[in-house]
């Protein structure tokens, strides 16, 4: 009987050992994946982007590789002549337009006058519109610009809207581009004068306009 609890008890300290050689290589994998996004952490924390350079630097830089050569002027068109040694690009915008339903399409030049004070554009409560840009891109490539349109009545804060409109090269014809369409809202309180900002900034945090204008929104038919 002795012997027999003997034999018995060995597999049981077989099997603790083993489940403690397995607790260790689990502890190792542990560690060698903690060291894994450890590394990770380093290599995006040590991150430091490369120096800004102009377009035709870049352009430059790797004439001499055709398929680079050949994208670039698919992707620039037959602005190189153009091109300057200026790095920082410049988004220069046209106008800014309205299309809606009610009245189809209204565009005003920009730059708006400071000291016009008058609505540049008025909505049925309930109707969709769309606000439309036309603008150029200058010097070099302006990365994810995107657009934030706050709107305030009677001083209070009502709406904003966020979108991208995404990466530009610089090319002769301007970009028009349509920002999402939206819907005024209805009801006697809706109806009135509207302040709003829309304001364009790229990935580098450049502010490359700051419109401040006014709409109305008038009862619906």
């Amino acid at each position: 009987m002795e012997g027999g609890k003997k034999e018995e008890a060995g597999p049981s300290h077989g099997g603790l050992k083993v489940n403690e050689e397995k607790r260790k290589e689990e502890k190792e994998g542990d560690s060698e994946e903690d060291e894994h996004y450890q590394d990770l952490a380093d290599v995006t924390t040590s991150y430091v982007p490369g120096p800004l350079l102009s377009l035709k630097d870049q352009i430059e830089k790797d004439k001499e590789d055709e398929s680079l050569r050949r994208w670039k002027e698919k992707l620039l068109g037959c602005l190189e002549s153009d091109l300057t040694g200026q790095m920082e690009p410049e988004v220069k915008f046209h106008s800014v337009g309205i299309l809606s339903s009610d009245f189809g399409e209204i565009n005003t030049p920009l730059p708006i006058e400071e000291q016009s004070k008058s609505v540049l554009f008025t909505l049925r409560e309930g109707s969709e519109y769309r606000l439309k840009l036309t603008f150029s891109v200058l010097h070099n490539i302006v990365s994810g610009l995107a657009y934030t349109n706050t709107v305030w009545k009677a001083g209070l804060q009502v709406d904003q809207s966020k979108g991208m409109l995404g990466t530009f090269a610089p090319q002769r014809e301007p970009y028009i581009h349509m920002l999402e369409e939206e819907t005024t809202p209805s009801g006697a309180l809706a109806r009135g004068t509207y302040t709003a900002k829309l304001k364009f900034v790229d990935d580098d945090k450049r502010c490359h306009l700051e419109l401040n204008y006014s709409f109305e929104i008038s009862k619906g038919r």
